[in-house]
Parts: C-alpha cells; sequence; structure tokens
C-alpha cells in the first residue's frame, strides 16, 4: 500500500463547521441532499457519541469529523466501511506522525499508537427495507491532547502530540485522511473485503494472541484467529471457533 497521496478526492466535498453538536448527525443530515460524498469536521464538536452509547470527548485541536455518503447497500456491506476507515486513519497517522510512531489497530474500531487509543471509529445509518441509503463514517482522533481516562476503557487514551511532539490541524490531517479513505474504498468496491481484511489483519493489534470479548450479554475468552468474510472477529476458545459480530474487546 502506497503512502497517502495529498491530492484531494475527485467529487467529494469537504464542510469545515466551526462548532457542531455532531458531525455524524450532520453528516446524516446532509447525505440526502447530496450526489457524491462529503466530509465534514468541526472545531467543537459538544456532543460527540462513542460505540454503545458512549460520550467521546473533543478537547481543543483534536479531530472530529464524518464522511457522508450513500451506499444504498445492505447493513452488512455497510458495516464494512468501519475497516476501511481504520486502515485510511493508520495511513494518516503514520503520514503526520512519522516512522517512530507505532501503530496497530484494535478490532473493530480503534487506532492504537504507541500501546494507547489516538482514535475511534462510529458508523451510523440510516435507510428503510432493509437497505442503507445514508451512512456516516465518524471518526475521532487525539491530535493536541488526550482527553481524562475512563477506569472502563481497555486502553488509556494517547495524542499525537504528546507521544511524537508533532502537532497537526484538524485541516492538515483530514488533508491525509480523505485521500486515503478513498483510495481504500476504491479496492473494497472494485476487489471486495478480501484485500482489505488481509491488510487490516497485516496491522490488527494482538493477533494470535489470547484476548477477552465484551458483548453485553456475554464474556469470551480465546486466541485471536483472525476476523471472517463479514468483519467478524474469530476466537479459538475451549468450547471451538466462535465468531463475535460485535463487542469490546480486552487485551
Amino acid at each position: 500500500m502506497s503512502d497517502p497521496a495529498t491530492t484531494w478526492p475527485e467529487g467529494v466535498a469537504r464542510h469545515v463547521l466551526p462548532r457542531s453538536s455532531s458531525t455524524n448527525s450532520d453528516a446524516l443530515r446532509l447525505a440526502p441532499q447530496i450526489e457524491g460524498k462529503a466530509w465534514i469536521i468541526t472545531h467543537d464538536q459538544f456532543q460527540g457519541r462513542g460505540r454503545r452509547g458512549r460520550d467521546w470527548e473533543m478537547p481543543k485541536g483534536n479531530f472530529a469529523g464524518s464522511l457522508a455518503l450513500r451506499p444504498d447497500g445492505e447493513p452488512g456491506q455497510a458495516a464494512l466501511y468501519s475497516f476501511v476507515a481504520a486502515l485510511a486513519l493508520a495511513d494518516a497517522i503514520a503520514a503526520v506522525a512519522g516512522p517512530s510512531a507505532r501503530l496497530a489497530l484494535k478490532w473493530p474500531n480503534d487506532v492504537l499508537l504507541n500501546g494507547g487509543k489516538v482514535a475511534g471509529i462510529l458508523l451510523e445509518s440510516s435507510g428503510q427495507a432493509g437497505r442503507v441509503t445514508a451512512l456516516a463514517v465518524g471518526i475521532g482522533v487525539n491530535l493536541f491532547a488526550a482527553p481524562p481516562a475512563d477506569k472502563s476503557a481497555a486502553f488509556a487514551p494517547v495524542s499525537i502530540r504528546e507521544e511524537t511532539g508533532i502537532t497537526v490541524s484538524p485541516e492538515d490531517f483530514l488533508d491525509q485522511l480523505a485521500p486515503a479513505f478513498a483510495e481504500w474504498e476504491s479496492r473494497l468496491l472494485s476487489e471486495g473485503f478480501e484485500p482489505i481484511r488481509k491488510a487490516f489483519l497485516a496491522r490488527a493489534a494482538r493477533l494470535g494472541e489470547i484476548i477477552t470479548a465484551r458483548t453485553g450479554t456475554a464474556e469470551i475468552t480465546g486466541r485471536f484467529e483472525g476476523i471472517d468474510a463479514s468483519g467478524a472477529l474469530i476466537l479459538a476458545t475451549a468450547a471451538g471457533r466462535q465468531a463475535v459480530p460485535a463487542a469490546d474487546v480486552f487485551f
């Protein structure tokens, strides 16, 4: 995979908002009105959301943005955009943080920098008749400062500036992220999920090691063997191989 180009992808709009309650909410409102795709970022997101209804805090100088698009497909296909976003984030962070940054992807939606959580992804969608007609790919990156640690989280938060000494603006980060996302999305649409799956596993944290997946109703511990064609986590447990479609993972 080549380094992300810095050329803005063709047919993709760009909106920079001084303030937003949630860029994902903005993206879902905007999606039905656009022909192509649109990135929305803000300098002040005051009601950001994480997975499972958690709050996403945004210290000043960090990145909060969403890509609005209209995939018009099944929910399972739309869910694969989480892996596209993770790979694009890894490329963009590597481009701005330099070769000394140790990056890894934590299934299903986090990016780790030097062992701490530096970025997260949240997909939200709307549609009808079993089809996703509007998709928001929400992304938060600790560019400047890490938010307060959450005792229930699997990893302590870190920021690019605090870990590497490098300061990058949200606009400059988007200049790296948008082309990287377009490149990985192009591969998904032209080649299917398999190259995305392989690229994700090549960067996956703790592949081959014992991890615990908490689904909200169960806790499953086993060896992390990979992800399947739907993006589900594959664990080798005492009861056999299990596919876990959604969970929080702890190492």
